[in-house]
């Protein structure tokens, strides 16, 4: 039975009309409690990321930063959301979640992280409301204590995942794979081991033959032993920064793909949230709730 990573900590207070949806964090448990998806039981605290496991991938000089309030306003422009001991805390505990759902995934094949995905962070800042890359965090902890010989990273979500690309430039234990929308933020791009990146509007029936037709190769060629899947929902037509044009079908079925695929391959897979901004609240929950859906349907 998978379990839910998830915290109070990831809901903040951010300014009145910021566009970062912080309330999803706490309405997507909810829900997934709610729709009888997930049991109070599976949802577990995990804590906060140890600064051993920040220091194999961030810089000193930038988690000193972070931690002591001393972005410069330039820094916390980049970021895009105002520093706090708030978000130090949250950050700290988001990248937790993507740790122990790394760990779960080891014993039990999934493990599922209600936030991170913060792939825009860099060894030495962060962009694009992304403090701690937690993707890049788990997979260094697991190469370091020996528990992954080569990890293959999905990202799905529309942004590039330029912050772990750069990360991972010269770790060949790492293989990061990047399918997002090619005209889109980040301006500047990474390269990551293999970008794919879409023409503005790509509706299901194009996005998922792009997907279908990638990834089988790219795991019988990596041949990992373990993956990390940044499910972002920003591939949805109602999202605000995505330029992509999925329905909520098309993304769900991206999803029973991905992990359809580990789990037929009994590849251990850890699951983050990544990004969504519809105008809708209740679009990017639903579609987050989905993913979840789909990965309690197949491990449950």
């Amino acid at each position: 039975m998978p379990c839910l990573a998830s915290s109070d900590r990831y809901s903040i207070q951010l300014p009145d009309g910021h566009r970062f949806p912080i309330a999803k964090y706490e309405l997507i448990r909810e829900q997934l409690l709610w729709q009888g998806i997930a049991r109070p039981t599976d949802i577990y605290d995990p804590g906060f990321c140890t600064e051993e496991d920040i220091l194999r991938v961030h810089t000193a000089e930038y988690w000193g930063k972070v931690k002591e309030l001393r972005l410069s306003p330039a820094e916390v422009r980049r970021l895009g959301l105002p520093q706090s001991p708030e978000l130090v805390r949250r950050s700290l505990s988001s990248a937790a979640g993507t740790v122990q759902s790394a760990l779960k995934a080891l014993r039990d094949g999934i493990g599922l992280s209600l936030a991170g995905g913060t792939h825009h962070a860099f060894a030495d800042r962060g962009e694009g409301f992304c403090v701690l890359n937690d993707l890049a965090i788990s997979a260094a902890r697991l190469l370091h204590h020996g528990q992954a010989r080569q990890v293959l990273i999905v990202d799905l979500d529309v942004h590039q995942g330029d912050g772990t690309a750069s990360i991972f430039r010269d770790e060949p234990r790492v293989f990061t794979f990047s399918m997002h929308a090619g005209a889109n933020y980040p301006l500047r791009k990474e390269q990551s081991d293999l970008d794919l990146a879409l023409p503005l509007g790509m509706g299901d029936a194009e996005y998922l033959a792009q997907l279908r037709a990638t990834l089988p190769g790219l795991i019988e060629r990596v041949r990992p032993d373990f993956i990390f899947y940044q499910a972002g929902v920003d591939v949805l037509a109602t999202d605000k920064l995505g330029k992509l044009a999925l329905t909520p079908t098309g993304c769900r079925q991206r999803d029973e793909f991905v992990l359809g695929l580990c789990h037929a391959q009994q590849l251990p897979v850890a699951v983050s949230m990544g990004g969504g901004y519809s105008e809708r609240l209740a679009d990017i929950v639903d579609a987050h709730c989905n993913t979840f859906r789909v990965a309690y349907g197949l491990w449950g």
